[in-house]
C-alpha cells in the first residue's frame, strides 16, 4: 500500500523481522537474558504467595456499557471527521497530524464525559501520586515483553510478511518532520489514547461487570480488542494480544493507565528506532 494511502488509525508499530541490524542477534540475546531475569523475579513472588505487582486499592468506574459505546463512536467519529475536514490533496504529513490529534481530542472528550458521569481522575486512571512508581513499572514491562516479542514478531514475519502504511511512510521521508509526526502519533498520541480505551474505559467496566464470576475476562478481551484493532497488517496483531495482557495486568493491580502508556510509548519507540535503523 503507498503512503499517500495513510490511515487515520493504527498508530503503532510493532517490531518486525527485515528492521534487524547486523548486532541484533546480541541485543536480541541480552533481551531475552533481561527478560528471563524479570521473569525469575516475577516467579519467585508467586512462590511467596505475593503478584507479580501489588494491587493498589483503586475506586471501581463509574461508567457503564453505554458509555463504552460511546468513547468508541467519539474515537472513530473524530478520526472520520479529521480526515474529511482535509484538503483532497493533503499532504501524508498532514494526514498523520490530523490523525494523531484526532485521538488525542476523542481521548480528552471522552475523559471529559466521564467526569461529567461522576468519575474521578483517580477512576480513570490517571493520577500522577505515584509517577515514578508507575514509571518503573512501565520499565519493567518491556524488559518483560520487548525481546520475547520481537523473536515472535520475527518469526510470524516469516509466515506472512509484516506490511504497515507509516513504514511505507519513512522509506520514503526520512526528514525531521516526517520522524517527528510519526514519533508523535506512535509514541505520544497512540499510547495515551490506546491506554485509555482499552485499558481504562473498556477493561474497567469489564473488571466492575465480570471480574467476580472471571476475574482474566476483563484483561483477555481488552487484549482481543487491542489487538483486532491492528488487524490487517500481516500477523503483527498477535504478539500485540499478549503485549495487551501485560498492559491490561499492570492496569488491573495499579488502577493507573500510566505504567501501560510508559511501556506503550517505549515499546513504540523502540519499534521506531529499528524502523529507522534501516539503510
Amino acid at each position: 500500500m503507498q503512503a499517500d494511502h495513510l490511515p487515520a488509525t493504527d498508530a503503532d508499530l510493532p517490531l518486525e523481522a527485515g528492521a534487524a541490524s547486523p548486532g541484533a542477534a546480541l541485543l536480541v540475546a541480552v533481551g531475552l537474558a533481561a527478560s528471563a531475569w524479570v521473569l525469575g523475579r516475577i516467579l519467585a513472588r508467586t512462590r511467596r504467595g505475593l503478584p507479580a505487582v501489588d494491587v493498589r486499592p483503586h475506586p471501581p468506574v463509574a461508567w457503564g456499557g453505554g458509555d463504552v459505546a460511546g468513547a468508541v463512536a467519539s474515537y472513530l467519529g473524530l478520526q472520520l471527521v479529521a480526515s474529511a475536514m482535509l484538503p483532497t490533496a493533503a499532504s501524508v504529513h498532514l494526514r498523520l497530524a490530523a490523525a494523531g490529534a484526532a485521538v488525542l481530542a476523542a481521548t480528552a472528550l471522552t475523559a471529559a464525559q466521564l467526569r461529567a458521569r461522576g468519575a474521578s481522575r483517580e477512576s480513570l486512571g490517571l493520577s500522577l501520586a505515584r509517577l515514578r512508581d508507575d514509571a518503573a513499572l512501565g520499565g519493567g514491562g518491556l524488559v518483560l515483553v520487548l525481546a520475547p516479542l520481537l523473536c515472535m514478531a520475527g518469526l510470524l514475519d516469516r509466515i506472512q510478511p509484516y506490511r504497515h502504511e507509516i513504514i511505507d511512510f519513512l522509506a520514503a521521508h526520512r526528514d525531521p518532520l516526517a520522524i517527528g509526526l510519526v514519533a508523535f502519533c506512535a509514541v505520544v498520541a497512540a499510547p495515551i489514547a490506546e491506554e485509555f480505551l482499552f485499558r481504562r474505559v473498556l477493561q474497567g467496566w469489564l473488571e466492575r461487570s465480570v471480574a467476580a464470576r472471571r476475574p482474566a475476562a476483563p484483561i483477555l478481551v481488552s487484549s482481543a480488542a487491542f489487538a483486532l484493532a491492528h488487524y490487517g497488517h500481516g500477523l503483527g496483531w498477535i504478539p500485540l494480544f499478549f503485549f495487551g495482557i501485560v498492559c491490561g495486568y499492570l492496569a488491573r493491580q495499579t488502577g493507573s493507565i500510566v505504567p501501560g502508556i510508559v511501556l506503550h510509548g517505549l515499546f513504540n519507540a523502540v519499534s521506531l528506532a529499528i524502523i529507522l535503523a534501516r539503510p
